[in-house]
């Protein structure tokens, strides 16, 4: 494919975006030589971001590993099963095999684009009338944009299922006056480098029984026990797990932390720029942002993602990735269902054509916090040529 025209420099989808508070705890924790998985920025890191979630908190080596400790807490084992979307990235589903239990994937609502509150209510009635109910149930709010959580909480509390929120793309976002991540019994979430804020790596825990976040910390350092005999002689009564962020990390994340709020505006400002400026483009339709009745709620645009319609704008969804990936520019699909991923072919799930239809249809756009006007007018420009709108 030969492009009209060719970025300078590769504009990229989402990269880190430092307000320069961070050095300033990273340098601490060198000077006072708190260089592992414990010190003082690790201790301020769960109290700040505990003031959000008004819940104790875990700081952890990644959101992955959050999702597999909260899990562990929810007493998921071998057979169990865990409704989870089947739109989401693997990192999500994963840590359901690692404890041997088995997902059952469930299909999108077109509102929001995760789970399916409608489909979640029929499939457990029906599960319950067999006396066959799931174990868990996980909710994932993909690309800043909460789930909604009510209808689906009433069915977790109808039939006694503990709900786990990955809210791992949607720091920032609103559930109304909500943050999501707080409304289940255990959130996750996560300091990736792509994410709305970052550590370069880093997740998060939060939960509302100080038992659990205990017991996720002392697993987190290989679930070591205290010794007896009072020398340090290493006692281990059950099994634990490298998962422990580090001090310097943790450091990163509380810089981060402090513009939070400055990063949502900015991507947020950043989708409103694609909006206005592909308005007029046949077949091409953002992401729903609905209210759902809760004023204060909140897309945070981690991802600006939008819907192309072929017919209508002369291309595929693939074939626009591809022209603008030509043009310098990175761009990606929405999450490939994990029902569709040979790894998880073989097990079940309910629904599937919307989540589909998503994955074939959708593009996700360069998205940065810092992303320069001049590389956004690029973009944009390059998609109203592969649209032919002049």
């Amino acid at each position: 494919m030969t492009p009209d025209r060719k970025a300078p420099r590769r504009i990229l989808l989402s990269v880190p975006h430092m307000g320069g508070g961070e050095r300033r705890y990273v340098d601490e924790a060198f000077d006072q030589n708190w260089m592992s998985t414990a010190g003082p920025n690790l201790t301020a890191l769960e109290a700040e971001f505990g003031r959000i979630t008004g819940e104790p908190c875990v700081a952890l080596g990644s959101g992955t590993a959050a999702i597999h400790l909260g899990l562990r807490l929810m007493g998921i084992g071998p057979g169990d099963e865990v409704v989870t979307p089947t739109l989401t990235f693997a990192a999500s589903t994963n840590p359901i095999r690692y404890e041997h239990a088995t997902p059952v994937f469930m299909d999108s609502d077109r509102a929001t684009w995760n789970l399916d509150p409608g489909l979640l209510a029929r499939f457990l009635a029906d599960r319950a009338r067999a006396n066959r109910l799931p174990k868990a149930v996980m909710v994932v709010h993909l690309f800043g944009q909460s789930a909604d959580l009510d209808p689906i909480l009433a069915e977790c509390r109808r039939y006694g299922l503990p709900l786990l929120e990955d809210a791992a793309e949607a720091l920032g976002a609103r559930y109304g006056d909500a943050v999501p991540g707080t409304l289940g019994d255990i959130g996750v979430f996560s300091f990736n480098g792509n994410k709305m804020i970052t550590g370069t790596t880093g997740g998060l825990l939060s939960c509302r029984r100080k038992d659990w976040a205990d017991s996720a910390r002392k697993w987190s350092t290989q679930a070591r026990d205290a010794d007896p005999l009072g020398v340090n002689n290493y006692v281990h009564s059950e099994l634990g797990f490298n998962y422990r962020m580090s001090n310097v990390v943790a450091g990163i994340v509380r810089g981060q932390l402090e513009v939070l709020e400055d990063r949502v505006l900015a991507r947020r400002a950043v989708f409103e720029r694609y909006r206005a400026g592909l308005a007029d483009v046949p077949g091409f339709e953002p992401q729903p942002e609905p209210m759902f009745g809760r004023p204060g709620t909140r897309h945070t645009r981690w991802l600006s993602c939008f819907l192309v319609d072929a017919g209508k704008f002369g291309m595929s969804a693939v074939d626009l990735i591809r022209r603008l990936d030509s043009e310098n520019i990175e761009s990606r699909p929405v999450w490939r269902p994990m029902h569709t991923q040979p790894i998880y072919r073989a097990f079940e799930c309910v629904g599937g054509d919307v989540a589909e239809d998503l994955n074939a249809r959708g593009i996700c756009l360069p998205s940065s916090s810092s992303l320069a006007a001049g590389d956004q007018e690029f973009v944009i420009g390059s998609i109203r040529r592969a649209a032919g709108v002049a």
